[in-house]
């Protein structure tokens, strides 16, 4: 994915920053605790569980470094404010979002939690598609679904949906009413990227 990033960019309506391999250093710590997050069957929904959201968040800004996190600190402070007093539809958006479908497949839950995270205004200040990414693969995993990895057959797609979701409005009319073909879409993409392999093997 990495060596064909460049290409890949160049196909899109919305070009993405360059995937360097701290970026990817990044996003394989973050799922590294959506790993966590599963087997400590902590269910990120919860109000009492928010904070992971910022987790995810700062990983893929910041990975683990302690040092970086302290140079971050300023952006990192702005977001934990952003995230929790943003009214027009921030994370409380989300967790009712996906408590209002609880009973609804991974797949769609997933893509509809997706969209509420990328659509204006956008849960974070920053890394949004990625911290998203992460998000939809706890969804999937916490079902049993192999995670959401980008991989360079399915970037193109992913990246012209995540676009077209960043143009929505949370409140809008048009959102509501376009909601259940979007979602319904973006979840049939997500489980034609399905891959076993990515399933962490389970001794017996």
């Amino acid at each position: 994915m990495e060596a064909n990033f460049a290409t890949i960019n160049s196909q899109i309506g919305s070009p993405r920053e360059p995937l360097d391999r701290l970026a990817v250093d990044h996003m394989l710590s973050g799922y590294v605790f959506v790993e966590k997050l599963i087997d400590g069957k902590i269910e990120l929904f919860s109000f009492g569980q928010l904070r992971m959201f910022l987790e995810l968040n700062a990983l893929v800004l910041c990975g683990r470094d302690k040092q970086v996190r302290l140079d971050s600190a300023q952006h990192l402070a702005a977001t934990d404010k952003y995230f929790f007093e943003n009214e027009d539809g921030g994370i409380r958006d989300v967790v009712e979002w996906h408590a209002l479908h609880a009973n609804e497949s991974a797949w769609k839950r997933a893509a509809g939690v997706y969209i509420r995270i990328l659509s204006e205004p956008e849960l974070f200040i920053e890394g949004n598609h990625r911290t998203g990414t992460l998000v939809m693969s706890y969804i999937l995993a916490h079902d049993g679904h192999p995670p959401f990895v980008l991989t360079a057959g399915g970037a193109k797609d992913f990246f012209d949906w995540s676009a077209l979701f960043s143009t929505k409005r949370k409140t809008s009319f048009l959102l509501r009413w376009q909601m259940p073909w979007l979602r319904r879409r973006f979840a049939a993409f997500l489980a034609a990227q399905a891959n076993p392999g990515f399933l962490r093997p389970h001794s017996v």
